[in-house]
């Protein structure tokens, strides 16, 4: 039987057709896991109160009551909390793109007695939980006079981040060394080498940090709940909890104000998508 033949061909196409199918209907069952949720919290956004725990359930309220959205953002100063969390938010990528960059520089190129040993010693930090750090760090702030400011929840990230700097430093490992050297010999110093060179090579990985730090920031609930005492400084997530009373929860405004919410976080990630998985897959091959 020749390769030419039509049924030989039909023998090769079946299997691998049904390969197909098959990793398709899986990846579908997977993102639907991920999206129905998605789905009810919207709908029952749109629910009157009565309607969220009926038996049997209603899968889409009739009428919808669009009126959730506008009293829910207009019953606390979502508008004030959404700039609070929008600042700690950029403070905090800022912060983490120019420590964890120039430490991971550091840890990828530079060469110094014990650096191994050293980059052990900050990977190990990624085992201590937050709550082991969250009262000495209480303690410190409140003595310098942070409590109650932003600052608690910005200046931590001009120090690094043990996750962030080993993806930069992953993703400096792959650029090679031939670009660096002929840069040296152009007149350039380290800083320059980092600004010219490693840092326009490294922009999937470092907006892959920005990505991480922005939804690490915007997400966050129990570094604001510690830190901030004032409501007028309030971020998003402290905003939502207004919403869940001693007695009764109220959840068509919670479910209206988290899906707002929700909406900054997944427009960034699908905006910078391309390189955010870009940066993923160019972060952990070279050791």
């Amino acid at each position: 039987m020749s390769d030419a033949d039509p049924a030989h061909e039909r023998y090769l196409l079946f299997p691998r057709g049904w390969a197909l199918l098959i990793r398709y209907a899986l990846l579908t069952i997977v993102a639907l896991l991920f999206v129905v949720p998605l789905i009810w919290m919207f709908a029952s956004s749109l629910k009157p109160e009565y309607q969220i725990f009926a038996s049997p359930p209603v899968w889409w309220p009739s009428p919808p009551r669009w009126e959730n959205y506008v009293e829910a953002l207009t019953q606390l100063p979502f508008a004030r909390f959404a700039a609070n969390t929008l600042i700690i938010a950029v403070g905090s990528i800022v912060g983490h793109l120019l420590s964890c960059t120039i430490v991971a520089y550091g840890f990828a190129r530079l060469r110094a007695p014990g650096k191994g040993y050293l980059f052990v010693v900050l990977l190990s930090t990624l085992m201590l939980p937050y709550p082991v750090t969250m009262v000495p760090l209480f303690i410190i702030f409140s003595r310098i006079g942070w409590i109650n400011t932003f600052a608690p929840l910005i200046i931590p990230a001009f120090f690094g981040n043990a996750f962030y700097i080993f993806l930069l430093r992953q993703a400096f490992k792959q650029i090679p060394l031939e670009l660096e050297d002929a840069a040296r010999l152009d007149g350039a110093t380290t800083l320059d080498v980092l600004r010219y060179v490693i840092l326009p090579l490294s922009l999937p990985a470092l907006a892959a940090v920005a990505i991480f730090s922005f939804q690490s920031s915007w997400n966050d609930f129990l570094g604001p709940l510690i830190f901030l005492q004032d409501q007028s400084r309030y971020t998003l997530m402290l905003g939502l909890s207004f919403f869940r009373g001693t007695t009764q929860i109220n959840w068509a405004y919670l479910m209206a104000a988290s899906l707002v919410t929700v909406i900054p976080v997944v427009v960034v990630y699908f905006v910078a998508q391309r390189l955010f998985i870009e940066g993923i897959a160019f972060t952990g091959l070279k050791q």
